[in-house]
């Protein structure tokens, strides 16, 4: 079977569950033509009413530079629909130019996030009451394989291996990523207090309450992770990003967050500090909406895509932002950023007091 073939299979039978009579948004570029073929191929045999929305080269930036206040401000209607109405969404990355968004006036990208956010908290809501089947995944392209700094068959290579395209039985693969975690997560939640510490990081935080979600593959292609939304006055202590944070194209390397009862009080970065203090001016950002353990081990480079890299083996992350309405989160925000650090090295976690992983393993 062609490789596209073989994950657009993936996609449409265990990512998205396609049912006869299901309605699918596929939301992407122009670049991921030839995989968007084979997903409407495949959905529309299933009996799926497939949408495609294709963004042109350069259609975010013209966008935020071209247009007046009145369309800045107004939300995408025909997205804001699907997300009120439709079974499936797919989101396939394929950027054209990762930096399409340098330079960009601030407060221009921010006001278009807010005309979005109805769309954004009903998507979250569908979400949490598994009304929407949804998947976020990559399709390679020449931007992203020279931002990771690979030869654009190193980096198809780099995705299919993290999605495990190469297994003889995808399918079958991540069934058994989905037990392997789920015995992880039948732990945490029966744990009530998580201490994240090492080298990098002191971090103490509630999720009585909270769950913790077995990642494997269904709503991320490629996944695998566990996470939660921490109670959110309950965070305390001080962590260290090793790993530079990318968003809106911008990146922020060697953040450092102090925090206390649940508030981000300070912050410092060793590069990027104008954009970090900026998304820290946004509502709802000086809280944390996400804490995770990453476990793909077929993922062991930075890749800088935050679809693989907040999956890395051996690493954890938490976002600033929106919370998880599965998870019982109940901060709210336009923004949700996933920061890293690596806990390979000295990284281990406790639950309830329990040492329960070290150097980037789990002892469970």
């Amino acid at each position: 079977m062609d490789m596209l073939e073989k994950y657009a299979r993936l996609l449409v039978d265990y990512c998205l569950e396609i049912r006869e009579g299901d309605r699918l948004l596929i939301r992407t570029t122009t670049a991921a033509e030839p995989l968007v073929r084979e997903v409407y191929r495949m959905a529309t045999r299933s009996g799926a009413q497939v949408f495609t929305d294709l963004a042109i080269e350069g259609q975010g930036r013209m966008l935020i530079d071209e247009a007046p206040d009145s369309i800045l401000d107004r939300e995408d209607p025909f997205f804001l629909e699907a997300m009120q109405s439709f079974e499936c969404y797919l989101a396939i990355l394929a950027p054209y130019n990762l930096k399409e968004m340098a330079g960009v006036d601030k407060d221009r990208m921010a006001r278009r996030s807010r005309a979005n956010q109805q769309a954004q908290e009903i998507y979250f809501k569908r979400i949490a009451d598994k009304s929407l089947r949804r998947s976020l995944c990559q399709y390679p392209t020449i931007a992203q394989a020279q931002d990771s700094g690979m030869s654009t068959e190193a980096y198809t290579r780099f995705v299919y291996e993290a999605c495990r395209l190469f297994d003889d039985d995808p399918v079958a693969a991540w069934l058994d990523v989905r037990a392997m975690q789920q015995r992880i997560v039948d732990h945490l939640n029966q744990c009530s207090e998580i201490h994240y510490e090492g080298k990098h990081i002191d971090l103490t935080f509630s999720t009585r309450g909270r769950t913790w979600i077995n990642s494997d593959g269904r709503n991320n292609m490629p996944s695998g992770e566990v996470f939660t939304s921490p109670v959110e006055d309950s965070v305390n202590g001080k962590v260290h990003f090793s790993y530079p944070g990318l968003y809106q194209g911008h990146e922020v390397a060697g953040v450092t967050l102090w925090v206390k009862d649940g508030w981000i009080e300070r912050w410092e970065a060793e590069s990027g500090q104008a954009f970090l203090d900026h998304i820290f001016a946004q509502d709802g950002t000086r809280r944390f909406g996400e804490a995770a353990i990453g476990t793909n081990d077929r993922i062991q480079q930075m890749s800088r895509n935050i679809l693989f890299d907040e999956k890395i083996g051996g690493t954890i992350h938490l976002a600033i932002g929106q919370s998880y309405l599965q998870c019982g989160g109940q901060n709210k925000s336009a923004v949700h950023w996933d920061m890293i650090t690596d806990m390979t090295k000295d990284g281990r976690i406790k639950a309830d007091g329990q040492l329960i992983y070290e150097n980037g393993r789990f002892l469970i």
